[in-house]
């Protein structure tokens, strides 16, 4: 797309410390962080920030069924859902825009794992319980559970994502040490002697000390620009929603894989399909007949509400699940955070906090080895 747009001046002589490509939550996180630890950050955005699979997305602060999920992506998730509260209500006072964090708790009807998921949560110290019918319908009366046992775990919170990514773009809008840079696309990396020195684009170039790669599941085609393969993929979700009256739900409620999510508006979200379609983002009426049969299936209720919304995202997919989180191999000052699949939204704060330790040579938050781009996969640098 042609025709960049920058809040403030971005072409010419000025270089920035850091310069960011892709201005999803991720990339508007590490940017925040950056900003916060004063440095001077350019976030470039080939669409408007926000707009991608962060808009696109749930909201859920956890992964659906955490206790099956790997080591790492764990230690990630834990202090991401600690983070979100304060972050929630520091946009807020910054921006007067709520990104709506509610923490409601969670019902997991019809799992097949509880031997699984309770041992889980004791060595980990997250409540989690069975619940009854009972305890369902004086949780959630609309729900249905169909089994005698649910579970339900009183601590797991959400947050209005697309309201969260206009609170993170009005903060970043407002630093004197951020530059937005919108509808632009990245064509190319200024290289010189192995060391990555900015961006080159269809307005120009921009330069900084370092890079770093935050463009979700566009992120393998722009390290391909410098000869890296990185095994992230688009894998698109569809989702709907459906306009109630609020309170009709009021926590998340999840079953067979499929979930409904309040807000405190009444509009209910309903996700979502699991499709490899590369990029397209089209959506369709097969997947919207499963959704709804989702949706009646969890609240029964909802067989008598019109789809209000019908939308498609597409989720950066990675071999493992686990993130790229570090520097790319091979070049200097080039770095990347990318591949968190499902779980961006949930993996934000400490994915983006790992990275800025690295950068600004911090004691990291967690061991980064798991998430380093060496060694995993099909990751390679092409040398032709």
């Amino acid at each position: 797309m042609s025709g960049c747009s920058a809040a403030r001046p971005a072409w010419g002589g000025s270089v920035s410390d850091f310069l960011i490509v892709g201005g999803g939550v991720i990339g508007m996180m590490t940017a925040l962080q950056l900003a916060d630890a004063g440095q001077r950050v350019t976030l470039i955005e080939r669409g408007r920030c926000g707009r991608e699979a962060s808009w696109a997305g749930g909201g859920i602060v956890s992964p659906l069924y955490p206790w099956r999920y790997s080591a790492p992506v764990s230690a990630l998730s834990r202090w991401s859902e600690g983070a979100y509260p304060t972050l929630s209500l520091r946009l807020e006072e910054e921006t007067g825009i709520s990104p709506e964090y509610r923490q409601r708790g969670l019902l997991y009807l019809n799992v097949d794992d509880p031997e699984r998921a309770l041992p889980w949560a004791r060595e980990r110290g997250v409540p989690l319980e069975r619940v009854g019918r009972d305890v369902v319908a004086a949780k959630e009366p609309e729900a249905n559970p169909e089994g005698d046992q649910a579970l339900w775990m009183p601590t797991l919170g959400s947050v209005r994502n697309p309201r969260l990514g206009q609170a993170l773009r009005a903060r970043l809008e407002a630093m004197a040490q951020v530059t937005l840079v919108e509808q632009c696309s990245v064509t190319g990396f200024i290289i010189h002697a192995g060391r990555v020195e900015g961006v080159t684009t269809e307005q120009g170039r921009l330069s900084a000390g370092s890079v770093i790669v935050c463009g979700g599941a566009w992120a393998a085609e722009l390290l391909a620009k410098v000869g890296v393969g990185l095994p992230v993929r688009p894998v698109k979700g569809q989702m709907i929603a459906y306009q109630t009256p609020p309170g009709l739900v009021s926590r998340v409620v999840l079953k067979d894989g499929r979930y409904v999510i309040p807000r405190a508006d009444g509009l209910l979200l309903v996700g979502s399909t699991l499709e490899e379609a590369d990029f397209d983002k089209s959506t369709d009426a097969e997947a919207r007949a499963s959704l709804m049969a989702s949706a009646a299936d969890i609240v029964p209720a909802l067989a008598h509400y019109s789809v209000a919304h019908h939308w498609a995202g597409l989720r950066p997919g990675s071999p493992d699940g686990v993130p790229f989180i570090g520097a790319v191999p091979g070049w200097e000052n080039l770095y990347v955070n990318a591949g968190h699949y499902r779980n961006g939204l949930v993996l934000a704060p400490a994915s983006t906090h790992l990275l800025v330790d690295l950068l600004l040579g911090r004691t990291p938050l967690i061991d980064p080895s798991p998430y380093r781009l060496e060694g995993r996969s099909s990751l390679a640098r092409s040398l032709a």
